[in-house]
């Protein structure tokens, strides 16, 4: 029976209302769900079936939501442009020490917009982009110290009830240095993504990366955390359990701009998790993902090529020429330390290892999990908005065709995409019901490239005075840049750091370098007309 003293504070997101009833009943539609669904919001018993038909098989917040026709809600009719000046005018004038009032931020956006022939938006539309920004941070910006302090998070303690109730996830450059898998020489520090579970210490996931840390990191760290590893340890020789699994409740994260992503707080939205931010220099609000790191750099400090924590104590040991550690060597050495050891040690908060508290508390996870994980894995890349042309979908002056667009074509829709930075080669393009397809490059016989390779050749290339650039330009631009690289390859460290982070040819995916591992990376298809939930 659900009372309703227990119904959360949902009054205006109904969406949000049905998911919490129908993970109280596990999906099934009862009476008293059927009531209070009826007495709160009016909605009819057909279409909470319907509903929860939806809901059931996606276990997505959006899933609860009507579809209706005509645009959709959230969809961007503005001329880029126009949004350009926005966002140029928010974030230059309005978020200053100066704290200028709305009114002139509206005046200062209509100056801007006539100056350059543009439509000067509506005054809604410019409340909407200032209401979308995180408060905490606005007011910070603005000297607002009142509005800040009542925006971050109090101090005190975690009351985490359960498994999976909170984790705490962050970044940190990995104290050892790695070398490439051809000359197995020094190529860098790499950078460690991991999540624990707070309630019993449990480290949920990892990602091990020679990327700088953002929203895909992240989501690579929660693709690995929340499904099941047993596949993921056997493929790497490894019997021992690791059985965290299923979604958190909260995301704790520091405010970092990779956790401050447009991208991470819709994917924590679909999905349900709470998206949870600590204030900025304050360590003790994040205090078991610190303990957590700390104890991991401790173990990597043994390794040969460790860097130490500081220049001082390191002294005069030579990183460098004792590393030996390839990126996947190091990542399976990490993964050993946590389920072989850490995993197993009594931990000095618990008194117990937390294998063995996860063990006794698992009757408690819910682990309802997305039942697409490429899904959940998009979810979590950065998107933009661009028009279906004749000739395809541009992007950063590439070009991408999937056959599943052509019945769009000359509609002018203006349609959202996803794209994985690190591989150009293949996008997300969502379509009007929700769901994405795969779109690759139009030219096939264009190499995979990752998008600071791609910005950097273009960067080159406009410094030499190129300012009309074409794709089959900027492609033959990197595959020179790739010789040279190949050729110093041997004897610099930059360029063998080069080659590592390429993406790699599909035909060549069993030997290809590692530019970060992928945990439980979705598969990659051969279907470009497959589709995604979404």
């Amino acid at each position: 029976m659900i009372s309703s003293p227990d119904y959360p504070d949902h009054d205006d997101c109904p969406e949000e209302f049905l998911r919490y009833l129908l993970r109280r009943t596990g999906g099934v539609v009862t009476a008293e769900v059927v009531a209070a669904a009826r007495e709160k919001f009016g909605i009819p018993r057909s279409t909470l079936f319907r509903l929860a038909a939806r809901f059931r098989k996606t276990q997505r917040t959006s899933s609860l939501c009507p579809r209706k026709r005509g645009t959709q809600a959230g969809a961007v009719r503005l001329d880029p442009r126009t949004e350009r000046v926005i966002a140029e005018q928010v974030d230059g004038f309005w978020l200053r020490k100066e704290k200028p009032s709305f009114a002139a931020l509206l005046r200062r956006i209509q100056e801007v917009c006539l100056t350059e022939g543009l439509s000067p938006p509506h005054r809604g539309t410019v409340q909407r982009r200032v209401s979308e920004l995180i408060p905490m941070a606005a007011a910070r910006k603005r000297g607002e110290r009142e509005i800040e302090a009542a925006s971050t998070p109090s101090p005190g303690q975690f009351n985490v009830a359960k498994p999976n109730a909170l984790w705490q996830i962050d970044h940190t450059i990995v104290d050892v240095i790695v070398v490439d898998e051809k000359f197995r020489r020094p190529i860098g520090r790499p950078v460690l993504t991991i999540a624990i579970d707070v309630c019993t210490r449990m480290v949920a996931g990892f990602h091990l990366s020679l990327e700088a840390p953002s929203s895909t990191s992240v989501g690579l760290c929660l693709l690995h955390s929340v499904y099941d590893k047993t596949a993921w340890l056997d493929e790497r020789g490894i019997d021992i359990p690791w059985p965290v699994a299923g979604l958190p409740e909260v995301l704790h994260c520091d405010n970092g701009a990779d956790f401050r992503s447009r991208a991470l707080a819709d994917a924590c939205k679909e999905y349900g998790m709470k998206l949870l931010f600590r204030p900025p220099a304050t360590p003790r609000f994040g205090g078991h993902i610190e303990r957590l790191i700390g104890t991991m750099m401790g173990a990597v400090h043994l390794l040969p090529g460790t860097t130490f924590s500081n220049v001082k104590i390191r002294g005069g040991y030579d990183s460098e020429g004792r590393a030996n550690l390839t990126l996947r060597e190091l990542e399976k050495w990490i993964a050993l330390e946590i389920v072989g050891k850490y995993h197993q040690r009594i931990h000095t908060s618990l008194l117990r290892p937390p294998l063995a508290v996860w063990r006794e508390r698992q009757g408690e996870v819910d682990f309802n999990l997305p039942s697409d994980r490429m899904a959940f894995w998009t979810s979590f890349l950065p998107n933009e908005r661009r028009r279906l042309l004749k000739d395809g979908i541009h992007l950063e002056k590439i070009r991408y065709w999937s056959d599943a667009l052509s019945r769009d074509v000359g509609r002018g829709a203006e349609l959202e995409i996803k794209y994985d930075p690190r591989d150009l080669s293949r996008i997300f393009v969502r379509q009007s019901d929700g769901r994405f397809i795969e779109a690759r490059y139009r030219n096939l016989a264009f190499p995979p490239v990752s998008w600071w390779e791609w910005k950097h050749a273009k960067k080159a290339l406009r410094d030499q005075g190129r300012l009309e650039l074409h794709e089959d330009v900027i492609f033959a631009a990197i595959a020179q840049q790739r010789q040279i690289e190949d050729i110093a390859a041997s004897s610099s460290a930059k360029a063998r750091r080069s080659v590592t982070r390429r993406p790699t040819e599909p035909s060549r995916e069993e030997h290809r370098p590692v530019t970060a591992i992928d945990m439980a990376k979705p598969i990659h298809s051969d279907d470009d007309t497959e589709y995604w939930d979404q």
